[in-house]
């Protein structure tokens, strides 16, 4: 008997090829999920109970609980765990249509991108309100998408360019981003640069509310364009073949990597290696078709970001270690061994 599933809509020109394992996998991630965010929203310097976490987010718990849990422990757990999604299927899209396991946000610049943009408005804009991050965010993003694009760009978009101009892009924009912080006099700069480790702390409904817009377009985006991935991930040649338009599907889907990304640093900074290591411990349960992967890289980096978020917190509590810091520890030399496994 076959492993994959065929999923096809009658109304709409989409379809999946689902691998079997992916059901099963989704579901127990998503058991670990909750329990990770039920234990994630009774730790901290008020510990609450597992049953009162639970009996507060069924609406039974005492007003002190509700308070604790809804109003100061579970926006920061969402956006937790939406951050990591949205960082790990940026990673996957851009690992796919790059055809390098290195790729992801980080290293091709598109969070740097963001990063500078969210900083400019916190620096030069200190009254703005924290809505207007996003915006900001995905305009440096896509400033960066675009220039690597552009420069990429030679009779088509090698893979191997856009990566390369992407680790130039990435530099650049962190220079630029170091050098307002350095030479501005703002009282926002010591909040920029805590924000620019990459961390959770205090995050609240107004911060989880403006990214939900851009998620809610990007992640079924992404979806519906899986398919494309995985011709794309062929060789070029070949997906021209087989009839892939793959400029415009690669544009897309790199405009699609922007924004998911760009929503992620405007929410909780520049966390490093979630998208590069969340897309590859997913392919290690699932396997390389998108239809799958994607999901199931969206669910391990967000859980990766939860449990880090959570580590930070308890490693030495009571001082909160960032949770970019944590996940740049494990990522740093998981990113050096991938470099050394494909030479």
């Amino acid at each position: 008997m076959s492993r994959w599933t065929a999923i096809r809509c009658r109304r709409l020109p989409v379809s999946f090829r689902l691998d079997r394992r992916v059901p099963p996998v989704l579901l127990a991630l998503g058991g670990i999920a909750l329990a990770l965010t039920v234990l994630s929203l009774g730790t901290g310097q008020y510990p609450v109970p597992p049953g009162e976490v639970v009996r507060t987010l069924l609406g039974g718990g005492s007003r002190e609980y509700d308070f604790v849990i809804r109003t100061l422990r579970l926006p920061r757990a969402l956006v937790a765990f939406l951050v990591g999604l949205a960082l790990a299927m940026a990673g996957a899209i851009l690992q796919a249509i790059t055809r390098n396991p290195l790729a992801s946000p980080d290293v091709t610049g598109l969070s740097a991108g963001a990063g500078l943009g969210a900083v400019a408005v916190m620096v030069f804009l200190p009254d703005a309100p924290w809505s207007a991050l996003t915006p900001a965010a995905l305009a440096g993003g896509l400033a960066a998408g675009g220039l690597t694009y552009w420069l990429g760009w030679k009779g088509g978009s090698h893979p191997l360019r856009l990566v390369l101009v992407g680790i130039g892009i990435a530099a650049a924009a962190q220079a630029l981003t170091n050098t307002v912080m350095a030479t501005t006099q703002s009282l926002r700069v010591g909040e920029a640069l805590v924000w620019l480790t990459g961390s959770v702390y205090g995050r609240s409904w107004q911060h989880l509310r403006p990214m939900l817009p851009w998620l809610g377009v990007g992640v079924p985006a992404a979806l519906l364009m899986a398919r494309h991935l995985d011709v794309l991930h062929l060789d070029e040649d070949l997906a021209r073949g087989l009839g892939s338009r793959v400029e415009w599907h690669r544009g897309m889907l790199f405009l699609i990597a922007v924004t998911l990304g760009s929503a992620a640093v405007a929410a909780a900074g520049t966390l490093g290696f979630v998208g590069l290591m969340a897309p590859h411990i997913a392919r290690r349960l699932v396997g390389p078709a998108h239809g799958g992967l994607l999901p199931t890289a969206g669910m391990v980096g967000g859980l990766m970001v939860l449990a880090a978020d959570l580590i930070g917190r308890t490693l030495l509590a009571p001082i909160e270690v960032p949770a970019g810091v944590v996940t740049a520890a494990v990522g740093a030399p998981y990113f050096l061994y991938l470099l050394f496994r494909n030479r």
